[in-house]
């Protein structure tokens, strides 16, 4: 009795180690905030943090549990590349900016120009953030840098400029155009010129202090595999174009 009784405890002790090894097999993945809403489609099962890029690449640098890194900026995984925090890059996606306003558009805003007119209240990210860099290169190459002096606030990442623009505590605000989908029912989005668009290029890589290599790696391959590409390319991401295959010679 005290054998079977023995070997049921054995048998039960492997179970709950093998549950808490599966447990601690998911990755952890430190995500720029416009990909709140469709890394977890990619991997469910994942674990997640989504924040301002730079915030989460200041994390990682100071030892955070982090085991995937996406971020909406090369610069910032290109930098923890040349320090030795994370394997190498591999492009994720493209982006677009847009200009939001409330539903009811009470400024009257139509076009990117009227963020100039006096009185005007402006939300974006700081310029830190991926997105609030991106909106200065956006103003910049409008030659409406001077709508910068209508900002009444400074976000840590692109959400938190949605939830003002929602709240109606601006008349606008620069977000990714895939933010403005995410909120189409509460927002307006006003288009910005092609010619005006900076190049918003993410890129995601496994941190090379992790402790689940072989998971990070596999959720690095599912976010940029067919699967996750088709997610992505549905939630308003972009891809570079297939390159077309040369004609082949007839001699």
């Amino acid at each position: 009795m005290r054998a079977r009784l023995g070997l049921a405890l054995a048998a039960l002790a492997l179970l709950v180690g093998f549950g808490t090894a599966q447990a601690a097999a998911q990755p952890t993945v430190f995500a720029a905030a416009s990909l709140t809403e469709v890394f977890p489609k990619i991997d469910p099962g994942a674990r997640y943090s989504f924040a301002g890029s730079n915030t989460l690449a200041l994390q990682i640098r100071q030892g955070a549990p982090a085991d995937v890194f996406a971020s909406a900026a090369p610069n910032f995984t290109q930098e923890l590349y040349r320090d030795g925090l994370v394997e190498k890059p591999k492009l994720l996606c493209f982006n677009r900016l847009a200009l939001i306003v409330p539903k009811g558009n009470p400024a009257g805003i139509k076009s990117v120009y009227d963020l100039t007119r006096s009185g005007i209240k402006l939300v974006v990210a700081n310029s830190r953030v991926p997105v609030g860099s991106y909106t200065r290169t956006v103003l910049r190459n409008l030659g409406i840098s001077s709508a910068l002096r209508n900002v009444v606030s400074q976000e840590s990442d692109v959400k938190e400029v949605v939830g003002k623009v929602v709240l109606g505590q601006a008349d606008a605000g620069f977000v990714y155009v895939t933010d403005a989908r995410v909120a189409a029912s509460q927002l307006k989005s006003i288009a910005i010129p092609v010619f005006a668009q900076p190049k918003v290029r993410y890129e995601i890589a496994v941190v090379k202090g992790s402790s689940n290599l072989a998971e990070a790696r596999a959720f690095v391959a599912k976010a940029t595999g067919p699967r996750g590409r088709k997610l992505m390319a549905e939630a308003g991401f972009r891809f570079p174009p297939k390159p077309t295959p040369k004609p082949r010679s007839s001699r």
